[in-house]
């Protein structure tokens, strides 16, 4: 029978490799068989909404290990993290000042509190990709929104991009106000020196880290730190008791604490590995021709994060992934338009660095990948627009609906979100009005083979506006 469960064992006794999310890239850490230790909250096991002991003690642990004032674990994902902050951060209608490239939770967190979003556009970077908000962009802001409630950017971006997060915490500071960073994929930050400063340290009074993005931790396990007092802890947690589930997994719990464990016990030794691992990628990843494995750019960048582009060969995001995935059993994290993403960390082995390059030194010879110049490449310009915003999102969300041909929907005001996943940055948000740039761009993804998510309706063929009586 092809269920998920075979298709899980048969998937892990294969030879793909995984240059993706989980941190633990399947290497198992000490741990027992899990149906033997899936617990509730049962007596002298504590509970993490009303933690007093072994959990309290676990988040105690992560503070002093990650260097926080206080640290929350998180088993619904980064997610709950940011709708708690944002929601402690924000009164309901308020303004948040954001980065448009933040992930889709930070957009239902506007959603539910009914915020009017003010978007911060990453200034675009020499590749095509999206790169740093710069603190001048946010002292403008405040400039032209005063009764702003809080500050959220997205560092590093899915990209590794990171900001200029010092100087960003002392305007948002200066304004009175609270400065959220989203550092779901920096949870290694803390850990080495070869990586960019974590917010932790550069002023943020809220951060968000992933542990299963970029450590070895199980899927869904995160942390919210609270660095300063400009938020009450207890806002905090009314709000994670709100967004996070109430029968936390055990399992996640426990993974965790083996993290930590790792962490701090072979933590110096892995971290000097892995950046020896990297730092030979990239220095052969310097004789291909064809084949760009982008360096450093912007203000700063995680450098684990292996940004790859086969466009002078004419192949795209999208068909480079594939590539790489079918003839070489080589699993990236994302493909885009014009490049792909291949996650790194500290679990990575030297053997799979070397089947990498092993497989882009091949795809470099184009005589044994030539494809068709792709004149319909698409790059992030394109794609990553504000479009005219008519209402907030939870004004649209309000409105009565109607049903039509997204082919047919310009100039209409969307009810529906529209985005690549990954990484999950809106090309288009509820209350935004819909226009034929948008149109050719959604058409030139469809042709590379890149699948918007999003609409009600999964073909993408017809998307749910606000109905043109009541504008």
């Amino acid at each position: 029978m092809n269920s998920l469960l075979s298709r899980l064992t048969s998937y892990s006794q294969s030879d793909y490799y995984p240059f993706h999310m989980p941190g633990h890239k399947r290497r198992p850490l000490a741990f027992p068989n899990p149906w033997s230790i899936d617990l509730t909250e049962i007596t002298d096991f504590d509970n993490l909404h009303h933690a007093e002991g072994i959990l309290l003690k676990l988040q105690e642990r992560a503070a002093r290990l990650f260097g926080a004032r206080k640290s929350f674990c998180l088993v619904n994902g980064s997610t709950c993290g940011i709708l708690a902050a944002v929601s402690a951060c924000t009164k309901p209608g308020g303004k948040l000042l954001m980065s448009r490239n933040c992930h889709k939770s930070v957009y239902h967190g506007v959603s539910l509190r009914n915020l009017t979003p003010v978007y911060l556009m990453p200034e675009l970077s020499e590749y095509g990709i999206m790169g740093s908000v710069s603190p001048e962009q946010v002292e403008h802001a405040f400039l032209k929104h005063p009764d702003l409630d809080a500050v959220l950017v997205v560092s590093p971006t899915y990209d590794g991009v990171v900001s200029d997060l010092k100087s960003i915490a002392a305007i948002a500071h200066s304004h009175g106000v609270p400065f959220i960073v989203d550092e779901a994929h920096g949870a290694h930050f803390p850990f080495s020196r070869r990586f960019p400063a974590s917010a932790l340290s550069l002023g943020a009074d809220l951060v968000i880290q992933s542990l299963h993005k970029t450590l070895p931790a199980f899927t869904q396990t995160a942390l919210l730190h609270i660095q300063s007092d400009r938020i009450a802890e207890r806002k905090i947690h009314r709000f994670l008791g709100l967004y996070q589930t109430s029968s936390p997994s055990y399992l996640l719990m426990a993974s965790m604490e083996e993290c930590f464990r790792l962490l701090e016990t072979e933590g110096e030794h892995l971290f000097d590995t892995f950046h020896k691992n990297l730092s030979l990628f990239y220095e052969k990843c310097r004789n291909l021709t064809q084949v760009q494995v982008y360096p450093a750019f912007g203000y700063a960048r995680d450098m684990s994060k292996i940004l790859i582009s086969a466009e002078k060969l004419g192949i795209s995001g999208k068909k480079l992934a594939d590539l790489l995935r079918e003839e070489f059993h080589l699993e990236l994290e994302m493909a885009s338009g014009h490049y792909a993403l291949a996650l790194s960390g500290l679990m990575d082995t030297e053997e799979g660095f070397s089947r990498l390059f092993h497989a882009l030194s091949r795809i470099d010879r184009p005589s044994l990948y030539f494809r068709e110049k792709n004149a319909d490449i698409i790059h992030n310009e394109t794609l990553y627009r504000i479009p005219k915003q008519d209402m907030t999102p939870a004004q649209a969300l309000e409105k009565d609906g109607t049903d039509v041909l997204l082919s047919a929907s310009a100039g209409r005001i969307s009810r529906e979100y529209l985005y690549l996943y990954p990484p999950g940055i809106p090309l288009l948000t509820p209350g935004e009005r819909i226009d034929e740039e948008l149109l050719s761009a959604l058409a030139r993804l469809k042709k590379l083979g890149l699948q918007p998510e999003g609409l009600w309706d999964m073909t993408n063929q017809w998307i749910n506006v606000v109905n043109s009586s009541i504008i």
